[in-house]
């Protein structure tokens, strides 16, 4: 394991940050705990809100842990492409007996205040998503000691995250549960997504940084694979959502293994920006019409998806989750931690044993 790495989790397994409640202080702690690197993610909340997460995770173990923010987005939609996604979302919002959001409720995610919060209160780890910090906001964290990590889905991305002075590039492959990382939204990208072990390649040809490995792992086997292909770890989404300690509403929990919902796809039909999750009427209704307006379609669609929760119909909601999620465990977290473990070292024995194997 990398030394960037090393003194962050005892096994090379990181827990996905992942926004929209699912990532709470619990699921965080019991993975850290675990042997792990546990992540709250900070996106859609408040810097208060944030900083009430840090502390109670704080109080819930001494082990290092991440947060991770959004990157302010610099592309604007065209606002008439969002009225009209507005207009067809009408019926939704009479179905569920609600009122469209507000497009216009911001565009960086409270990111400056994120940041001195951060800074003032350092953590161990601060990772980024969908677009990469300047050098100077990575150099300000090295100064306070927190370890610096960023998303990148193409091996040009990962280089950009090295020059900007990255300590580690988290490769996302197409494969992963929720938003794809892209630095930037370019819908005529869309469907052009690589494949991890394709991917981690790659970037292990064209980077130095050292790499966590993220999508679609749901097996130690599979995590075994990503660090003979030159990773240092494995970030988890989607095995850990269906934990207790998981803060997913219950019927995104269920629908992970339910046979009602047989594939995954990406779409832009619940915030704008592509991310993948379960195919059910929501997606297959609006997805083809979904402009690229990101935040703009997530603030429109958050009254939806919250009613569509509170009413317990998962066909309304985005059930974010990688293209593993029928091989998703209802184990506590830190009982998965240990499992994917004992997987993982299973594998690397199975693979030693074979001629010319390695036990790496």
């Amino acid at each position: 394991m990398s030394s960037a790495l090393t003194d962050l989790l005892r096994c090379p397994i990181v827990q996905a940050p992942m926004a929209g409640g699912v990532s709470v202080p619990q699921l965080a702690a019991a993975v850290s705990e675990a042997g792990g690197l546990g992540f709250l993610a900070a996106g859609y909340k408040t810097a208060d809100g944030m900083y009430q997460e840090i502390k109670q995770l704080r109080g819930l173990t001494g082990r290092p842990f991440g947060v991770n923010l959004f990157m302010p987005q610099q592309e604007h939609a065209d606002p008439a492409a969002v009225d009209v996604y507005a207009h067809q979302l009408a019926g939704e919002a009479g179905w569920y007996d609600t009122e469209l959001g507000d497009p216009d409720s911001g565009r960086d995610d409270g990111y400056d205040i994120k940041l001195a919060v951060l800074l003032d209160n350092p953590v161990p780890v601060v990772s980024f998503h969908f677009g990469c910090p300047t050098p100077e906001v990575l150099a300000s964290f090295a100064r306070v000691g927190t370890v610096t990590m960023v998303t990148a889905t193409t091996a040009e991305e990962a280089q950009a995250v090295q020059r900007a002075g990255a300590d580690v590039v988290i490769v996302q492959g197409v494969e992963a549960g929720g938003h794809q990382g892209t630095h930037r939204d370019t819908p005529e990208a869309d469907g052009a997504g690589i494949g991890l072990l394709s991917l981690v390649a790659q970037v292990r040809e064209s980077v130095s940084l050292p790499i966590v490995a993220a999508g679609g792992i749901m097996r130690g086997a599979q995590i075994a694979a990503v660090l003979a292909e030159g990773a240092s770890a494995a970030q988890l989404g989607t095995a850990f959502v269906a934990t207790p300690e998981s803060g997913a509403a219950p019927v995104h929990k269920q629908a992970l293994t339910n046979p009602l919902f047989v594939r995954t796809e990406l779409t832009r039909a619940f915030s704008g920006r592509p991310a993948r999750g379960l195919v059910n009427r929501f997606m297959r209704e609006h997805g083809p019409y979904a402009p690229a307006a990101y935040p703009e379609v997530h603030h429109l669609t958050s009254p939806l998806r919250k009613a569509a929760a509170k009413a317990g119909d998962p066909q309304g909601m985005a059930l974010w989750a990688g293209q593993g999620h029928r091989m998703a465990r209802e184990l506590p977290a830190a009982q998965l931690v240990e499992v994917l473990a004992a997987e993982l070292d299973a594998a690397k024995t199975a693979l030693s044993s074979f001629p010319g194997g390695t036990d790496r």
